[in-house]
């Protein structure tokens, strides 16, 4: 912080008449008001202006409730006796009169002042000189004033003082906003990334008690009635697995810090793509599937690539023609990677293509899920700097995804 120059430094307070703090050891200090300014670091400039212009020693940004006056951020050059976080009696304090009326307050010379003349609060700290100017709010809310004093008098009500306060009053208005904003978006994003956790831990533990129950009923001599029964309490319980996963990554991707990606790394993608087509094909047997897969290196998380295949090919499967193959490809393109998934049957609307990629969109209104797996599709691509795209005619529906290699 600048020191004021010593031209203008002035003795200290005088004996006895140092503020009567109500925590003079520190205790119950409003330490997040004191945080806050703290993160603002226009105002220790702003109070050294205010004391070099004025010739004041001792300045402050003071948060004023109805309860309470806490000093937030000081500059005492006149051993006044406060630092930042301490409190007075808000009762005793001028700047409880400005919570009402909300309307600079300056005094040149307590001595003279028609108005403040014998003030109780100017006798009491042993005050010659005063100013403060409110802070108000965006929202129209009093946060406190700024504030300077001194026990020796000072020319302060000029336009040039009083415009010097107002505009910085103003300035400090704007960053506490800010700062207000920016915490309740911190707190608002932990919040939702806990909920997301939390969410995830309590919907696995009962399935992953049933998938296990299943598994060892499965290792059991049963009734094959009874087998079938198991084998579809697995079905069950796999898509009400990936039911989770897409409405946990649609969570993170809406709501939270968006969708992560793990182990990046240049790698082949063939092998684990062809593993995601193999697992669609045993679970739809009726439903071929054609691959053509280029074995090119590609930078990625390889688990969310074949998370968005997967959602390609159940959207391609759901929505297709029954009787047309599914056909998958992936290329590299002048240094692009590409990996479309196309279908035969009915095209898709224009006015409805727009919206294929918001969540909760299912295509003609069909089952089969909650309308999350273009979404976040669309969101895993977004993650690796890349795009989804869709073209539909009678021949085919093809979604594409580009992903840049730089």
């Amino acid at each position: 912080m600048a020191n004021i120059t010593s031209s203008v430094l002035l003795p200290e307070w005088p004996a006895g008449e140092a503020p009567m703090l109500l925590h003079p050891e520190g205790a119950d200090r409003d330490e997040a008001t004191v945080e806050l300014l703290r993160r603002i670091g226009i105002v220790p400039r702003l109070l050294d202006v205010c004391c070099r212009v004025t010739g004041m020693g001792f300045a402050a940004v003071a948060r004023v409730t109805e309860e309470r006056w806490v000093a937030a951020h000081v500059l005492d050059l006149c051993a006044f006796g406060l630092e930042a976080g301490d409190e007075l009696k808000v009762e005793t304090t001028i700047c409880n009169e400005i919570r009402d009326h909300r309307k600079l307050v300056v005094v040149d010379d307590a001595a003279q002042d028609p108005v403040y003349a014998g003030h109780p609060t100017l006798k009491l700290y042993g005050l010659r000189s005063y100013i403060a100017m409110p802070i108000i709010l965006a929202d129209g809310s009093f946060f406190g004033t700024l504030c300077a004093v001194d026990a020796q008098p000072h020319r302060l009500n000029t336009p040039e003082v009083t415009g010097m306060f107002a505009l910085f009053a103003e300035l400090l208005a704007l960053h506490i906003d800010a700062q207000r904003r920016a915490t309740e978006h911190d707190e608002a994003s932990e919040l939702r990334e806990r909920f997301i956790a939390v969410l995830g831990h309590d919907l696995r533990n009962p399935l992953a008690s049933l998938e296990a129950g299943t598994r060892m009923l499965a290792k059991t001599e049963l009734p094959p009635r009874s087998k079938g029964v198991i084998e579809l309490m697995r079905a069950s319980i796999d898509r009400m697995s990936g039911l989770i996963d897409n409405m946990l990554d649609f969570a993170r991707g809406r709501f939270g810090s968006g969708l992560a990606l793990e182990e990046v790394d240049a790698v082949s993608l063939a092998p684990l793509l062809s593993h995601v087509i193999e697992e669609l094909r045993l679970a739809h047997p009726s439903q071929q599937i054609e691959a053509q897969l280029t074995h090119e290196r590609v930078r990625c998380d390889a688990g969310r690539i074949g998370q968005l295949l997967s959602n390609l090919l159940a959207n391609a499967i759901t929505h297709g023609d029954k009787d047309q193959p599914v056909r998958v490809e992936t290329r590299m393109q002048e240094g692009t990677f590409l990996l479309s998934v196309a279908n035969g049957g009915q095209p898709i609307a224009s006015e409805l293509q727009a919206d294929l990629f918001k969540p909760f969109v299912r295509m003609g209104g069909g089952q089969g899920g909650l309308g999350l797996g273009l979404f976040i599709a669309a969101e895993i691509a977004k993650a690796h700097g890349g795009t989804i795209t869709v073209a539909s005619d009678e021949r085919e529906t093809r979604f594409t995804f580009a992903m840049p290699q730089h």
